[in-house]
């Protein structure tokens, strides 16, 4: 089946207001910039974004978070963006923060049909316990805290031990970056790139992809695949400059040193 969509604004024109949706990459590395970018211009809001975080100011999710699009943030770490921490304390936005391993589990129960599982992650923290606020009221008071988790008690290996449940995640929609793909839409990643873009994609219902560079079926050696095409519904091929425009988060530059001869 040929899954090819002619532009990132064709490809994301059905995302309605109040959709969940999924951003692959880490960071800004690996997102989907253009679809992300394509949907900020489209106009959806009331949106439930899951991603490692919301990224920095002009790129991939905070570009939606700067247009107010966004009205929950499932996220493993908020740190880095300045505007988001002021929606969040004035009651803006609501962030439902989860360790960053369990938030990559919740998405891949989510994409292997497991409705829920039992994890040590956050055992005797407000994870557990309940407690983490969500959303601020404009006086600075919690608004919205996060509720008690069920916890179960196991033996494993004679040893009773406490677990959390935590319940996967079927966002409607999935955005996310490849290095390689094909029509059918059979995709590779790059490095870290594979973090969380393969567990978005099998999380979203209707998952859309950015390649850099569109190849022909059969070009791609099946045990070189990371994701099967039988997850991806929508395929966007980009531009050289397009594939070529990746961000930096921290550039970070050594010294210049002079050596023996004078370099």
């Amino acid at each position: 089946m040929d899954k090819i969509v002619a532009s990132a604004r064709a490809a994301v024109a059905d995302i309605p207001t109040g959709a969940s949706v999924a951003s692959g990459g880490f960071g800004i590395c690996g997102i989907p910039s253009v679809l992300l970018a394509a949907l900020a211009e489209q106009g959806a809001s009331e949106l439930t974004v899951i991603s490692n975080n919301c990224g920095i100011p002009g790129v991939g999710n905070s570009l939606l978070l700067q247009r107010r699009r966004i009205r929950r943030l499932v996220a493993s770490y908020v740190g880095e963006n300045k505007e988001l921490e002021r929606q969040y304390l004035c009651g803006e936005v609501e962030i439902d923060l989860n360790p960053q391993g369990t938030l990559a589990e919740r998405l891949r129960a989510g994409g292997a049909g497991i409705a829920a599982f039992y994890t040590r992650t956050g055992v005797g923290t407000q994870v557990a316990d309940g407690g983490l606020p969500i959303r601020y009221a404009a006086s600075g008071e919690v608004a919205l805290a996060s509720e008690s988790k069920p916890k179960e008690v196991f033996e494993v290996d004679g040893v009773p031990r406490t677990f959390v449940r935590e319940t996967a995640l079927r966002p409607d929609f999935a955005l996310v970056r490849a290095r390689r793909g094909d029509r059918h839409g059979n995709l590779v990643f790059r490095k870290a790139a594979r973090n969380f873009n393969p567990l978005c994609a099998m999380a979203g219902r209707v998952t859309i992809a950015e390649v850099e560079e569109l190849v022909e079926p059969g070009d791609l050696d099946p045990d070189e695949i990371h994701l099967p095409g039988a997850f991806v519904q929508r395929v966007v091929p980009l531009t050289a400059d397009q594939a070529a425009d990746k961000g930096i988060e921290r550039l970070t530059l050594r010294a210049a040193t002079t050596g023996a001869g004078g370099a």
